[in-house]
């Protein structure tokens, strides 16, 4: 019924001598016969999951692989019966605690990748993350190791990834500073599966406060590296450089049953994207400073009449009507790194707001430079 084509070091991958050690290379070439529905070649990388799954896991059920997989548990079933005549010492155990596994010891070099899929491992190694936590020589190791099991043809197109592709998770006109001091421990707690006690000033407090909480992860989001936790079994969102003190706690980690970081930073962050707008601002931008207004600005930008030339000052600059959205008027704040490349025209009080902080700062400026 299915063939699954196999290169391996002695006895298409049957284990010599009993000694389940040996390596076994699967290709991909897996094509299913029979009937008409079940014509034509199937993806092998089901097969390769399934493998993965078992050798990193242990035993797994088939219900567990196919809900993985999003196959029929029969499917399952019949993969691995593919595996084990292709040579692979898998085996099935029904009951209450039975489950597929591999003989142990045995392990397997797979090296059925594509090229996309050999391009997104080493769109990994740009720079960013893996430094900040401590882990960019593992990274470059664990890369080296890949390139080493990928098939000759897609090593160049790997290769030249890291020349292609930069990844810069900062902001435009971004503070350039140091990763957060804390950020080791918090790391240490998050790959540990400890509690965390922090001293954390919030966002306008001068004060810190002392905080017990339970991390699911850290998440970092465009430069910024966010500690995603309970306290007191609510959940909670801790932005990093606002952590003054870290103490990784002996006790372990509390999580809510069923609750994990991806789903908990899903709805956080649409709870943040989706929050009502508190104001919306009227302003115009000189041309020419458009394209990098908006890229600055971001989501801040809600419409730009930027298709028709706008109105033009004495000097003959051609000026365009932007529509910025924040959440609260305190944000507008933002279009001052643009000085009189950007003109806010309302509403009042956000006209009111930036005149008063330009007063403000003239002020003390003014008081600097006299002294």
């Amino acid at each position: 019924m299915c063939s699954l084509l196999v290169r391996a070091g002695a006895g298409r991958g049957q284990v010599p001598g009993g000694d389940t050690s040996c390596r076994t290379n699967l290709t991909l070439a897996v094509r299913f016969s029979g009937h008409p529905r079940d014509a034509g070649r199937v993806k092998s990388d089901r097969l390769l999951s399934i493998l993965l799954l078992l050798q990193t896991r242990g035993r797994v059920s088939a219900a567990e692989l196919a809900e993985r997989l999003e196959v029929s548990v029969r499917t399952i079933y019949r993969d691995v019966a593919a595996l084990s005549a292709a040579g692979v010492p898998v085996y099935a155990e029904r009951g209450r605690h039975g489950g597929i596994a591999l003989l142990p010891g045995y392990r397997t070099d797979v090296t059925g990748l594509t090229a996309d899929e050999a391009r997104a491992l080493f769109v990994l190694g740009a720079r960013g993350t893996h430094e900040a936590l401590g882990l960019g020589g593992a990274l470059g190791s664990a890369l080296r190791k890949v390139m080493a099991a990928l098939p000759a043809p897609h090593r160049p197109a790997a290769e030249v990834v890291s020349q292609r592709i930069l990844v810069d998770q900062g902001r435009w006109y971004g503070r350039r500073e140091r990763e957060p001091e804390a950020l080791p421990a918090l790391r240490d707690a998050v790959f540990s599966d400890r509690r965390l006690r922090l001293r954390y000033r919030r966002g306008g407090e001068s004060r810190a406060r002392t905080y017990t909480v339970d991390p699911y992860g850290l998440v970092a989001k465009a430069g910024v590296w966010y500690l995603v936790a309970d306290r007191a079994g609510a959940e909670r969102m801790f932005r990093a450089d606002r952590v003054v003190a870290a103490e990784v706690l002996p006790a372990p980690v509390r999580r809510r049953p069923g609750v994990d970081l991806a789903g908990l930073w899903e709805s956080m962050r649409r709870r943040v994207d989706e929050a009502p707008v508190a104001v919306r601002v009227e302003a115009r931008v000189r041309r020419a400073r458009l394209d990098l207004f908006e890229d600055v600005s971001g989501a801040a930008v809600e419409r730009a009449d930027g298709g028709e030339p706008g109105e033009r000052d004495e000097r003959g600059d051609d000026w365009v009507n932007v529509v910025l959205s924040y959440p609260q008027l305190s944000a507008v704040r933002q279009v001052l790194a643009f000085g009189t490349d950007v003109e806010v025209t309302g509403p009042p009080e956000a006209v009111r707001f930036l005149a008063q902080t330009t007063a403000a700062l003239a002020a003390r400026y003014a008081a600097t430079a006299e002294t």
